[in-house]
């Protein structure tokens, strides 16, 4: 009977110590996921920030005067006396989205067109 007991009391025990483990390891996941999130966040920030500065950079290679910022899809269009360059400025190893892709691969297939529109007032 007492060991009855006793094992019923070492087999409550071992399944609290099994919660409380659980329960701690998804806490840490959780942690690590917010982390990483956190980082990701930190480095979008700053390549945000970075694009706005990228004209003025000695590295630049244009006129900056001539570079209008856009933000989204491209960071901007520089705008030259024979050609207009879409622009897109990278920090680190950040890489194209999808969509960025596609707006590179439609100019660079010189799918690019100019229309003039006119509102009435």
């Amino acid at each position: 009977m007492e060991l009855e007991i006793i094992f019923g009391l070492v087999i409550f025990i071992l399944v609290i110590i099994m919660y409380i483990l659980i329960r701690s390891n998804v806490s840490l996941r959780n942690r690590v996921q917010e982390i990483a999130s956190s980082k990701q966040s930190l480095a979008t920030k700053y390549g945000k920030m970075s694009e706005q500065f990228m004209p003025f950079m000695k590295d630049y290679p244009y006129d900056p005067e001539n570079f209008r910022f856009l933000g989204t899809p491209v960071d901007g269009v520089q705008f030259q006396d024979d050609k207009v360059v879409f622009v897109e400025f990278k920090t680190s190893n950040s890489k194209l989205s999808e969509k960025q892709k596609k707006i590179r691969d439609l100019i660079q297939n010189k799918k690019v067109d100019w229309d003039e529109v006119r509102l009435e007032a």
